[in-house]
């Protein structure tokens, strides 16, 4: 469908290659976006917390310089300098989507877009009203943090994890709700910081949705760095509300003083004021949109992608999501697969995974081997210091084929996507165990764990 008018509500990461991959196809697209191009990604998450941590990361090799050798003598952070530098980089990224758009011959509207009906869309500008009509429309609107309704949000004490990426000091202490991805990316941030964090979980583990070994081992760091952790634990009530802090209860009676407290509960679809009542669109009961596996909604010629339609709230597969709503809305059929999806969590030190985990597979009676493999065996990571961690593989009884994988350890946000590439292609453990793997390189603990899953282990017993 040649010169196709596409609308497009969001301009983030599922937004904006949507509209890129649409424009390719020969369709006429615009992109309505209420704030600013790359959505939460760019402006508040993803870049924002990984340019931050880069100058935490780099603070925390220059304080165990002296265990490779090197003598510093002071090492002061400078905050503001670290968020100048983090502003600059989402300024740069930010410019370089707005050149791509424009390359592509993308519209971009700003301005909040509300249904009329399934081919017309109001839009609120600076400028006043305007309407507009789309053949095809794909929304892709993002997600919102969840506030807890007792909680005084507007006090200062009281952040969002948007609100902490705006932060002028460093805070001498920070109350963590919820040890959740975000949440224990955070606590990766400030702690190094000389902050002192303590957090609650109302789940038995950290990193609830993670394997529990993934999660054991990430505790188990966190505590030795002096991080307070409650698990199987809620937030009873803010008892006082201070000028320099406040005073939380929990419920099970301890009473937590902190100068700020960091809500990090998940996210919501960001749909309300949008005229959906317009449409004839299914929700959950959480409120996302439902899609089939071309991303089509239940109103014909709407789709929907990325955090609204829920399952994997990751800036990737917005992307991906978004590839496969272009290209069925113009000339091609394209349906999503979501069984190779790696998901990264930016903490120090990182954790990737993919595929199924052993309670996964157990829950749908899939009979699994496990295979371990511990970076205390890994040269390079003795080499260069890091040693934390390990690789786990999930493989099959009945054919040996790979079904997932968890990396704890640094760089493991760039090493799960070999796993990935596995399972993807339904390659066995033999296979990758028999690809040469360059040594010293912390790649070789990815084919050690398909030996071992092998049963012919080379450098563990």
């Amino acid at each position: 469908m040649a010169n196709a008018k596409i609308i497009i509500i969001g301009g983030g990461p599922g937004g904006y290659v949507a509209a890129i991959r649409a424009a390719q196809l020969g369709a006429d697209v615009t992109v309505i976006e209420e704030d600013k191009i790359g959505g939460t990604c760019l402006n508040r998450g993803c870049i924002p917390t990984k340019a931050i941590l880069a100058s935490v990361q780099t603070l925390a090799l220059f304080e165990r310089a002296d265990q490779l050798g090197i003598e510093v003598e002071k090492v002061v952070p400078n905050f503001s300098r670290m968020m100048e530098r983090k502003n600059k980089i989402v300024s740069q990224l930010r410019g370089g989507i707005d050149y791509l758009l424009k390359a592509n011959k993308v519209k971009v509207i700003k301005g909040r877009a509300n249904f009329l009906n399934s081919h017309s869309i109001c839009i609120e500008t600076e400028a006043g009203r305007k309407e507009l009509e789309g053949e095809k429309i794909i929304i892709a609107s993002g997600s919102k943090p969840i506030l807890l309704p007792f909680l005084d949000s507007n006090h200062p004490a009281v952040l969002t994890s948007e609100q902490a990426l705006e932060l002028k000091e460093v805070p001498e202490s920070l109350l963590i709700i919820g040890a959740g991805v975000i949440g224990c990316e955070f606590a990766s941030i400030f702690n190094p910081l000389g902050t002192k964090i303590t957090m609650i979980e109302m789940m038995e583990q950290i990193l609830p949705t993670e394997d529990k070994r993934v999660a054991q081992t990430m505790e188990r760091i966190f505590k030795k760095r002096g991080i307070n952790i409650f698990t199987s634990t809620k937030l009873e009530e803010i008892t006082e509300y201070r000028e320099d802090g406040i005073t939380a209860k929990l419920d099970k009676g301890e009473k937590i003083e902190a100068e700020k407290i960091l809500i990090c509960v998940g996210r919501s679809p960001r749909i309300n004021n949008m005229g959906l009542e317009n449409l004839s669109l299914k929700t959950d009961q959480k409120g996302t949109i439902l899609v089939n596996e071309k991303m089509e909604t239940t109103q014909q010629g709407i789709y929907a992608i990325g955090d609204v339609v829920g399952g994997y709230l990751l800036a990737h597969v917005a992307s991906e999501e978004g590839i496969i709503a272009a290209e069925n809305a113009t000339k091609l059929t394209s349906e999503i697969d979501y069984t190779s999806v790696p998901s990264c969590i930016f903490t120090s030190p990182e954790i990737g995974t993919v595929g199924l985990t052993p309670d996964k597979a157990e829950e749908k009676g899939i009979e699994v081997r496990i295979a371990r493999f511990p970076f205390t065996a890994c040269g390079k990571a003795h080499a260069i210091g890091e040693t934390d961690g390990f690789v786990q593989l999930i493989v099959r009884e009945s054919d040996h084929r790979i079904l997932g994988g968890q990396i704890v350890g640094l760089h493991a946000a760039d090493l799960v996507h070999e796993i990935a590439l596995a399972i993807r292609w339904g390659l066995t453990a033999e296979q990758l165990s028999s690809t040469i793997h360059a040594h010293p390189t912390l790649s070789e603990a990815i084919m050690e764990a398909a030996r071992k899953a092998e049963k012919k282990p080379i450098h563990l017993i």
